[in-house]
């Protein structure tokens, strides 16, 4: 879908969005990261609310190993807007990615089995239990979820601080043609499409990065995440720049950040959890130690004995885990001209392109602790259907007799 001008600059259309949320919600949250987007939004939500002398939810989940710079920062802004926010400080319990170790494939911020090992205090008017809520609840549940529960059964809209500059997958969300939206505004989205009235609704979808620091430019009295400025002073751009918890798949890249930024901080980052140090150290290079780009195999293997060496090395389950993934990698393939099986390698092009299948692509998913094996098609569970899809596995593998 192509982006068509609206002949109004970002603030300003941004302003009016959320004036028309406020018209036409009876309640209102906004989903706050204390990062830089949903900074912005906080400020532009609060203007709004104060002329109209209305409050509205703020949801921050404090998913414990963060920068000491962003939890400041966030508290800054609880403090600022406390006339016109009812604060939701979230600690809880949620089960989290852990991409830099196989033996530690997850982690549970905030886990009352590690307290020892917490990265830091938990603050003390933090909201620590929901009805909803469980030990080990994935993020992604938590979300809507809350949402659901603060509605009340009232229109509820989340203000959500994303961009559709920011990733493909962000785009995809504002300008998908099947889901269902206010009156076809696409920067709104229907978060339970079978039961409820919450709809998240992207106010600021079309600033791009520049036009974000422009904003926080031009209001220097507005507080923004001063860990961006140290962001910089380490060679980063304004579009690398990321804040978020430090062990996922996408986010350890910048797990080397920690020890220039917050020494005191990296420390407790590397005792919370395995492989957090390596991480930091390997995870930018190329090669074999991380499935970064070009990849080799040892000498005398090919690439399928050096997957099974692989899937060999690892602890039972997370061994378990992938060859699931590489069964129903075979068999879809062997549905669609590979009825005797994938080869060793294929065109590294058509690779990329996962358009053909090959050993060498497993190894390569194997290398990058790849855990939901989305370089091999796959996409996450969610955890209340994991255990399910260990049983029916068991059987198809049994069924299927691959070795």
């Amino acid at each position: 879908m192509p982006k068509t001008p609206l002949g109004v600059d970002v603030l300003s259309a941004s302003q009016s969005r959320i004036a028309w949320t406020f018209d036409n919600f009876e309640k209102i949250y906004l989903s706050f990261s204390a990062g830089k987007d949903s900074t912005v939004l906080l400020h532009l939500a609060a203007a709004e609310a104060r002329k109209r002398k209305r409050k509205f939810g703020l949801l921050f989940i404090d998913l414990e190993a963060q920068y000491r710079n962003t939890i400041e920062h966030a508290r800054r802004c609880f403090d600022l807007y406390s006339d016109c926010v009812e604060p939701f400080w979230c600690c809880l319990q949620i089960h989290l990615r852990n991409a830099v170790s196989v033996y530690e494939t997850h982690w549970i911020c905030w886990d009352e089995e590690k307290r020892e090992a917490w990265v830091r205090d938990m603050p003390p008017d933090a909201k620590t239990e929901f009805e909803f809520a469980h030990r080990g609840m994935e993020f992604e549940e938590f979300v809507p979820n809350f949402g659901e529960w603060y509605s009340g059964g009232k229109s509820t809209a989340c203000l959500v601080g994303i961009r559709a500059d920011e990733s493909l997958n962000r785009y995809r969300t504002i300008a998908q043609s099947n889901k269902q939206s206010v009156d076809g505004r696409k920067w709104t989205t229907r978060v339970w499409p079978n039961k409820g009235n919450v709809w998240n609704v992207y106010p600021i979808y079309d600033w791009r990065t520049d036009d974000i620091w422009t904003y926080h430019a031009q209001n220097p009295a507005l507080p923004y995440n001063h860990l961006y400025d140290l962001m910089f002073k380490a060679g980063l751009t304004i579009h690398q720049m990321r804040i978020c918890q430090p062990y996922g798949d996408d986010q350890r890249k910048g797990l080397w950040l920690f020890h220039l930024i917050e020494p005191d901080t990296w420390a407790k980052i590397v005792a919370r959890v395995n492989g957090a140090n390596s991480g930091a150290l390997y995870v930018r290079d190329a090669g074999n130690i991380m499935g970064n780009r070009k990849i080799c195999k040892p000498d005398g293997h090919t690439w399928r004995s050096f997957a099974m060496l692989l899937l060999n090395s690892m602890p039972s389950r997370t061994q378990e885990h992938y060859e699931n993934k590489i069964s129903v990698f075979r068999m879809w393939w062997s549905k669609r001209g590979y009825d005797t099986g994938i080869p060793d390698e294929a065109d590294l092009a058509m690779e990329a392109k996962r358009k053909a299948p090959s050993w060498r692509r497993i190894c390569k998913a194997l290398l990058r602790n790849d855990y939901w094996a989305k370089g091999l098609g796959f996409s996450q569970h969610r955890s209340e259907a994991y255990e399910k899809y260990l049983e029916l596995m068991k059987r198809r593998k049994a069924q299927w007799n691959l070795t």
